[in-house]
């Protein structure tokens, strides 16, 4: 069985592709197989074209642009493996990064995905890398700009957990697909991931999932990896508003039954107007 197999997903973003590509070929994984997955969403950019003459020691799949839960699902059943890393095209990754993550994951048989450090281009934290869940809370605080006016406050800090330290390893709610390790055995009992998000919400959807089952979700700085960001959906009309879609799918499928209907006609007429004065339809992330 592979020990790792790497699976990415592309749309439309070929010169990033192949700098992420060339990241995983400089790393260095002694004593271990690695199977790489591309699942191109029908790039119209020749995305899949310059996979299969670069880099033809991978896996190439093309397929219909179906979304990214769907296109990595496809990967994940390419090989068997130990692990699974779900990758975007839009990261950089240092040479040391998969086999200190893999040793990471060994030494702790309890955790069920494991996230890096990711930073933008300009050298700050990708605040999504960790966080909590967007119950009505969190989302209020994060919407309503009192998060970003009180990082410290670990009641109104709670999605994006500004509260924690950059630097420190801690247990968290959920990290972000452009980087998540994840033990086959885990990712096994909970189904892979909801497809009913098409894009954005998914990997919430699959931390969530994981915690239920009692697998711990980790977020660990010792790892940094480039994450240029939004390189797909950034001008897409269509992302803008799948972001505000997961939104309500992921409230009606974790929250939504529980309570009564007059909360979630509040929640869903709050998301409503935060989508409406957002200009989210530009493209957008959590």
């Amino acid at each position: 069985m592979t020990d790792l197999q790497v699976v990415v997903v592309s749309y439309n973003t070929r010169e990033l592709l192949r700098d992420c590509l060339e990241s995983l070929g400089e790393s260095r994984l002694p004593g271990r197989t690695v199977l790489v997955t591309v699942v191109d969403n029908h790039s119209p950019d020749g995305s899949a074209d310059m996979v299969a003459s670069d880099f033809p020691e991978h896996a190439l799949i093309r397929n219909r642009n179906l979304g990214w839960s769907h296109g990595n699902n496809l990967g994940l059943l390419r090989a068997p493996a130990r692990y699974h890393l779900l990758l975007n095209p839009d990261t950089i990754l240092p040479p040391s990064a998969l086999a200190e993550t893999l040793d990471y994951m060994e030494a702790h048989p309890d955790i069920g995905a494991l996230g890096p450090r990711l930073v933008l281009a300009d050298g700050s934290l990708d605040a999504a890398c960790r966080r909590g869940f967007p119950t009505p809370a969190n989302a209020l605080a994060k919407f309503s700009g009192l998060a970003r006016a009180f990082p410290g406050s670990r009641r109104l800090g709670a999605y994006n957990l500004s509260y924690l330290s950059p630097e420190d390893t801690a247990d968290v709610g959920s990290l972000v697909g452009a980087f998540m390790l994840l033990r086959a055995r885990a990712l096994e009992e909970i189904g892979g991931l909801d497809q009913t998000f098409f894009m954005y919400g998914d990997d919430l959807d699959l931390c969530y999932r994981l915690g239920t089952m009692g697998w711990r979700v980790v977020y660990w700085p010792r790892v940094t990896v480039l994450h240029y960001k939004r390189a797909a959906s950034s001008g897409n009309a269509r992302a803008g508003r799948e972001f505000f879609q997961a939104m309500r799918r992921f409230y009606d499928k974790h929250y939504g039954r529980a309570v009564v209907p007059l909360e979630r006609a509040m929640v869903m007429g709050g998301i409503s107007m935060v989508e409406r004065f957002s200009g989210r339809g530009k493209g957008g992330a959590a």
